[in-house]
C-alpha cells in the first residue's frame, strides 16, 4: 500500500458515501441554503431599496425645508420693514400731533399775552388820562384866575394838540 495511492476498496466506498451525502445534500440540503441565500439576497435589496427611498424622502424633506426656513426669513424680514414702517408713521404723526398741539398752545400764550398787554395798556391810558385830568384841574384852577391867562393856555393847548398828530 502505498501511502498516496488510496486503496480500490477504500475509492469505491468514499465515492458511494461522497455519492449519498452529495444526492441528500442535493435534494434536501442545497435546496434550503440556496432558498435562504435568496430570501437574504432579496431582504438585503428590499433593504437598499428602502434606503434609497428614505434617502430621497430625506433630501426631499430636507429641501422643504430649506425652502421652508427661506421662506419664513423672506416672511420675517417683510414683517420687519413693515413694522419698522409703521413705527417711523406713528412717530412721524405723534411729532405731527405735538408740534400742532405746541403750535396751538404757543398760539393761545400770544393771544393771551397780547390780550393782557392790551389790557394793561388801556389800564394805563385809564390812569393817565385820569391822572392828566387831575393835573389839568389843578393847573387850570391855578392858572385859570385871570381871563387872559385862560385864552393864553387855550391857544396854548390848541397848538399842542394840533402838533402832537404830525409827531404820530
Amino acid at each position: 500500500m502505498s501511502l498516496l495511492l488510496p486503496d480500490s476498496g477504500l475509492l469505491f466506498w468514499m465515492l458511494l458515501s461522497f455519492g449519498i451525502v452529495f444526492v441528500v445534500l442535493a435534494k434536501y440540503g442545497f435546496p434550503v441554503i440556496t432558498k435562504m441565500v435568496e430570501e437574504r439576497k432579496a431582504y438585503i435589496e428590499r433593504s437598499m431599496n428602502m434606503a434609497r427611498e428614505a434617502n430621497e424622502q430625506l433630501s426631499k424633506v430636507k429641501e422643504e425645508s430649506e425652502a421652508l426656513i427661506t421662506a419664513a426669513n423672506k416672511e420675517q424680514g417683510r414683517i420687519l420693514r413693515e413694522a419698522s414702517q409703521e413705527r417711523d408713521r406713528i412717530i412721524a404723526d405723534a411729532r405731527k400731533q405735538a408740534e400742532l398741539a405746541a403750535q396751538k398752545e404757543l398760539d393761545e400764550i400770544r393771544i393771551q399775552i397780547q390780550q393782557e398787554k392790551e389790557e394793561a395798556i388801556r389800564d394805563i391810558r385809564k390812569q393817565v388820562a385820569v391822572l392828566s385830568v387831575d393835573i389839568a384841574e389843578k393847573v387850570l384852577r391855578k392858572n385859570l384866575e385871570k381871563e387872559n391867562e385862560q385864552m393864553e393856555m387855550i391857544d396854548r393847548m390848541l397848538d399842542e394838540v394840533l402838533m402832537t398828530p404830525k409827531n404820530n
